[in-house]
């Protein structure tokens, strides 16, 4: 060991003995405040339709001509009138949303020298960044177009007692009786829709009311045993109301703007639950509570895309951008029932 090794590491252990701290990043750890990935929703309840243009038409074909029995007895020598079934026809738009951050690459250079931590290289850190801004743009646009109240034709409200009409007691409440009303819930839409509803989406504190109420702890309590107690989660509910699946909607978003203290909810009403009917791919012949069209406005197939600039010469700057193009947009109200004020 030299002299001068020796000399320079007894000047560090001066200098920390002082309360000098070394400005050395972890690289294998950061605090980033991105949410679960698992959490988002918006492509995984209704079925993506990708489409050749950003805007068009789809048939829509009369429900009463397809379930009225057109069948008749035969005249002899002769035959019946040809069976009339009707359709008309609906529209889509795919809008196209961009985000874009910039990046300074002559102060970026400093953390390319310094051999920072991925999480802070600023490409590869704008570039995640970027990709959970389109995730939480489009569970936005989910709640905004899927999940919330003035939706759908058929909703429901929640009150503290008497309900009448398009009303339930809220899930709080013990007399409330959640397999019978939801056994109600399917069979409304079985009837007027013709397809049993199969996805039961919860607000976050519906599904803990939901998961804590009374009379499903009682069905469930001589499930468990003392490795493996009783517990109810998202598959005992969809047994428990003979549904597919049960997802709860508990991603989150900051809704003050910037510069404002953070105002962190729910993205989904929290107090809401949509029960519908959908197709998991795009069907010619079958009905869907909703569909999510996308459009792949660069022309390589993806709805979503990332992309990377130089800014203006002499700026020493370059920009990363995010694109979306969808059109979430309900397709059927017979398909599905809104439940609002649950909690």
């Amino acid at each position: 060991m030299s002299n001068r090794t020796v000399s320079n590491a007894a000047q560090l252990q001066a200098r920390i003995a002082k309360g000098w701290k070394p400005n050395r990043y972890l690289s294998n750890m950061s605090m980033a405040t991105f949410n679960n990935p698992g959490d988002y929703v918006a492509t995984r309840i209704f079925p993506i339709c990708p489409v050749d243009f950003s805007t068009g038409f789809y048939y829509v074909f009369d429900k009463g001509d397809l379930a009225r029995d057109n069948v008749q007895r035969k005249p002899a020598f002769g035959k019946v009138n040809p069976a009339i079934y009707g359709h008309s026809d609906d529209t889509y738009k795919c809008e196209v949303d961009q985000v874009i951050v910039g990046i300074d690459q002559i102060n970026a250079t400093n953390y390319n020298r310094a051999g920072v931590p991925a999480s802070i290289d600023p490409r590869r850190s704008k570039i995640r960044f970027i990709t959970e801004q389109q995730l939480l743009h489009l569970d936005i646009l989910f709640a905004q177009n899927f999940f919330k109240s003035g939706v759908w034709a058929n909703e429901y409200t929640g009150v503290t007692s008497n309900p009448g009409g398009q009303q339930f007691l809220k899930f709080t409440d013990a007399n409330f009786d959640p397999v019978a009303f939801f056994d109600a819930r399917i069979r409304e839409i079985k009837l007027e829709g013709r397809r049993r509803p199969n996805k039961l989406c919860l607000g976050y504190d519906s599904y803990t009311a939901l998961k804590n109420h009374p009379d499903i702890l009682e069905r469930v309590k001589y499930t468990g045993s003392s490795a493996n107690p009783a517990r109810v989660n998202e598959q005992v509910l969809a047994q428990l109301f003979g549904i597919e699946e049960v997802k709860v909607l508990e991603a989150t978003y900051n809704k003050a703007k910037q510069g404002q203290d953070d105002d962190m909810d729910f993205i989904c009403e929290s107090d809401g639950a949509l029960l519908c009917y959908t197709t998991s791919t795009p069907q010619i012949d079958e009905p869907s509570a909703g569909y999510i069209f996308t459009w792949d406005m660069l022309g390589n197939g993806n709805y979503t895309a990332v992309d990377q600039f130089e800014g203006e010469p002499g700026t020493h700057t370059e920009f990363v951008e995010g694109l979306v193009s969808t059109d979430m947009k309900k397709t059927c109200d017979d398909l599905a029932v809104y439940l609002k004020s649950c909690v």
